[in-house]
């Protein structure tokens, strides 16, 4: 903005605040202002340090972290006295302090926490009872989780039981589905956790709803997964994409108070729920309101700061229902194995799961085109635009970059008139941090960038076209995650194998719906990541904010 020149006078590293630029460059750049007077132990650089550790920490998920971590990578940025420098930032207001575990509420005082020792133990923690830890956060993400925690707390405290559901249970499609249409109107707030197969049973609660005469719709992570509940439910207009929802573009609007002119909310895919868009969805219910979260707790995680399905898993706080639904198939059977930390040879008569060995990089990438563009349409008849392409990483000799332009040069070649593009490109839009969105080029001029996605026309600005819009034939597990093709080819080169884990496998493994192709070149890494390499943890505030909330039972 305007005022950008006098901050930067005045506070130098304020430039580590801008997205990409790292301390090596800030402190390059306060040198060269300040000369003499800069030095490592400048408040206002160890305050920025805070801000851009907790920033960075939000990227891999993260909504706090434990304050001896944030001391460590201070220390390992020549600040001599990590300890005064975060609380200082404290005092400051660039972070939140608080407590969590003993006896005490999982907030504390910021004086209260400044308290808190070396060890992260509280003064009397000689006392019985456990540890206090203490984490810092961003107060975005603080205040996102509180006001997330009292959303939640409030739709379970103002839900009324509904007594005229029983009939509709009783004509669910299945046993889960039938438990599910109990569980919720019982409860206005419910957790269900399956497969790609336990779709069905969200969908029945809402025509259930529906046929009650209650605003029930059903909000997906993606066009996609807005598609598949469409079909699942059999009425288009009970399915939205949660961004659409928020936004308006899509389901039923506002009432005359702000909130969500509906009575059920069912939200698929629940684990890519970030606590940011959470806390905005929640706080646009109404009281009354009955939501259920539904999702596969095995796949990865949101792309944004928070684990909000896990936290409502682990803190039960709400009545749950685990669909008893598997998923179909050789490639149901395999992804259920990996979820359990079993790769299980499956067998597959129709060829839906086939390994195809590769010695590197190279061939890696020769093989995933030879796949996409000859083998899987001739033996399936599935069109190379209806197979998606998964791998590991961006970067790496057989990264999305890589692929993505060795696929164009087969699929679609051209001189990417269009800022790097051509009509007929996949791509996928980031209209925001942690949203991909895929589609296919259309046509570009003085507005920009024409895309469909998913039926849905987008238009680009043309200086957004190189920040947001990337080929898409080739995307990672995370931008894969809460949607499906018909076809999946996943790439495994040796580089990948430092990537992998269960949830990452599992997410991968479970995009197709008809076949899967792994071109696998890491050889006993893929066993062991599926066995031995879990869920990377995230810290957050979640769980033990919603344990420490009344609810009903509790307050009678």
């Amino acid at each position: 903005g305007e005022q950008a020149g006098e901050l930067l006078r005045t506070d130098p590293w304020q430039l580590l605040a801008v997205p990409g630029v790292r301390p090596e460059q800030s402190d390059g750049f306060a040198r060269a202002l300040l000369g003499a007077d800069c030095g490592p132990d400048d408040g206002r650089r160890t305050a920025a340090l805070v801000g851009w550790v907790l920033e960075r920490a939000a990227l891999q998920g993260h909504t706090a972290l434990d304050s001896g971590a944030v001391r460590a990578a201070l220390a390992e940025r020549a600040v001599s006295d990590p300890d005064a420098a975060v609380l200082e930032a404290v005092e400051e207001g660039v972070a939140l302090l608080f407590q969590e575990g003993g006896d005490e509420e999982p907030e504390e005082t910021e004086a209260d926490a400044a308290e808190t020792d070396e060890g992260g133990l509280a003064p009397d923690a000689d006392a019985p009872g456990e540890p206090v830890r203490a984490l810092l956060g961003l107060d975005r993400y603080a205040l996102a989780e509180e006001s997330l925690a009292d959303g939640l707390a409030r739709l379970v405290n103002t839900c009324e039981k509904a007594v005229d559901w029983a009939e509709a249970a009783a004509a669910a499609p299945s046993p889960s589905a039938a438990e599910l249409i109990r569980t919720t109107a019982a409860a206005g707030l419910v957790a269900h956790s399956g497969g790609e197969a336990a779709r069905a049973e969200p969908a029945a609660l809402i025509a259930a709803a529906r046929g009650l005469g209650l605003r029930a719709f059903g909000a997906a992570h993606s066009e996609d997964g807005r598609r598949r509940l469409s079909a699942a439910t059999g009425d288009p207009d009970t399915a939205v994409t949660l961004a659409g929802l928020l936004s308006g573009a899509q389901g039923p609007g506002r009432d005359e108070d702000g909130a969500l002119a509906l009575d059920l909310l069912v939200v698929l895919d629940a684990p890519q729920l970030d606590v940011e868009s959470a806390a905005v969805l929640v706080e646009a219910l109404a009281d009354g309101t009955r939501l259920v979260l539904s999702g596969d707790p095995g796949v990865l995680g949101s792309a944004g700061a928070g684990r909000v399905f896990a936290d409502v898993l682990a803190a039960r706080t709400c009545p749950q229902v685990v669909s008893r639904t598997p998923d179909p198939g050789p490639i149901g059977e395999l992804v259920s194995g990996i979820g359990i930390g079993e790769l299980n040879q499956v067998d597959a008569p129709g060829k839906e799961v086939v390994i195809v060995p590769v010695r590197d990089a190279g061939e890696a990438v020769h093989r995933t085109v030879q796949l996409v563009a000859d083998s899987v349409p001739r033996a399936f008849s599935i069109p190379a635009d209806e197979t998606q392409v998964i791998t590991v990483g961006h970067g790496g000799a057989a990264g999305t970059r890589v692929l993505n332009e060795a696929l164009k040069q087969r699929l679609n070649p051209g001189p990417g008139r269009f800022g790097g593009f051509d009509p007929g490109d996949r791509v996928v839009h980031v209209p925001a941090p942690g949203r991909a969105v895929p589609g296919v080029v259309r046509s570009a001029d003085a507005e920009g960038l024409h895309l469909d996605c998913g039926g849905v026309p987008v238009v680009v600005p043309q200086e957004r076209v190189e920040s947001s819009v990337r080929h898409g034939w080739a995307l990672s597990a995370h931008q894969a995650a809460g949607m499906r093709w018909p076809a999946a080819v996943v790439v495994l080169p040796g580089d990948a194998a430092q990537g992998l884990s269960r949830p990452w496998v599992y997410t991968a493994f479970g995009r197709g719906e008809r076949h899967l192709s792994v071109v696998h070149g890491v050889d006993q890494a893929l066993p062991h990541a599926v066995a031995q390499v879990p869920a990377q943890e995230r810290t957050t505030r979640l769980r033990p904010l919603l344990e420490a909330l009344p609810t009903p039972d509790a307050a009678s």
